[in-house]
């Protein structure tokens, strides 16, 4: 009998202790794939949360941007990362950027740093301009992620449709940079932050050529495409300065998420900013003072509140 009721009472301990667990709140990170910027940036941020009273904190991968914004708004995520394009797009709700509709619970958290769109080809390739590109085989990123989008647009301001590529791959960054070791892909667009992982590791192990982006092509891109250099350096055999487009980034959650939480996350992501660029390179040019700027998507009231505390809002 005694064995009985110690059975029961450790199956009992063993269910209160389920409930307890589900009952906590779930932030869920969503990033990128593991081979990009976003993913070093939310595992910071996971552990940054950790600190949150009552919380269970998960981080996920995912194919980017539209799938992230998508997520949030399903209310399957709390947190993204998100280019500010891809942002724009849902918030607007372009079907041709692979929204069903507007998708009106976003809420900014605040704008993070700037992507460049980076293009590096094979010297075998033979590509040196962006027009080259015709009849090579180009990866863009996995399907509705940021880049397929930006990638979407460089191609338009070019000129140059995809048809006339021979022939368009949806790769992870990782991915990519390993085809074009083994000479099965000509070239790749990555918008990320400077100091890409698969970038690095293709450049230092590779003959690769960095492709520029003319300001007249970025005029044409639009909002929020704007001009930008990748410094002279940021990568192996890139020994100069080169132009091309940049589009901001920034950490989004969505309106069911409680102001008391979003308010939270938002104080401990911009006061934890060593953290960050400890984390990786990009962290250093996240900035306080810019992260409440206007964007494509209204602020979550709960970071206002922290923005406001800061003397950075009215």
């Amino acid at each position: 009998m005694k064995m009985r009721w110690i059975a029961a009472a450790m199956a009992l301990a063993v269910i209160l202790g389920l409930s307890a667990a589900e009952a906590r709140q779930p932030i869920i990170v969503l990033t990128g794939g593991a081979s990009g910027v976003y993913y070093p940036l939310g595992v910071t941020i996971a552990k940054i949360f950790a600190d949150i009273p009552d919380s269970r904190v998960e981080v996920q991968t995912t194919d980017g941007s539209v799938e992230n914004l998508m997520r949030l708004q399903q209310g399957t995520g709390q947190i993204a990362f998100a280019l500010g394009d891809a942002l724009q797009d849902a918030w607007k709700g372009r079907t041709e950027a692979g929204f069903d509709g507007k998708l009106d619970g976003l809420r900014v958290i605040g704008a993070l740093y700037p992507s460049f769109i980076q293009i590096v080809a094979t010297k075998a390739s033979g590509i040196r301009t962006l027009p080259d590109l015709q009849g090579k085989s180009l990866s863009v990123g996995p399907e509705r992620s940021g880049t397929e989008l930006n990638a979407r647009v460089i191609l338009a301001a070019v000129g140059l449709k995809e048809s006339r590529l021979g022939r368009i791959e949806h790769r992870s960054f990782g991915d990519s940079a390993q085809a074009m070791a083994q000479n099965k892909l000509d070239a790749t667009l990555q918008s990320a932050g400077l100091g890409v992982t698969a970038l690095k590791e293709l450049s230092d192990n590779n003959d690769i050529v960095f492709i520029a982006v003319p300001k007249p092509v970025v005029v044409k891109m639009g909002a929020p495409f704007r001009p930008g250099v990748i410094p002279a350096n940021s990568y192996r055999g890139q020994d100069q300065a080169l132009p091309t487009a940049q589009v901001m980034n920034y950490l989004v959650t969505s309106a069911a998420v409680s102001d008391d939480l979003a308010y939270r996350m938002t104080k401990l992501v911009f006061d934890s900013l060593p953290e960050l660029a400890v984390a990786h390179m990009v962290g250093s040019d996240i900035r306080r003072e810019t992260a409440a700027k206007p964007g494509p998507v209204p602020l979550h009231p709960g970071a206002i509140r922290y923005y406001r505390e800061k003397g950075l809002l009215k």
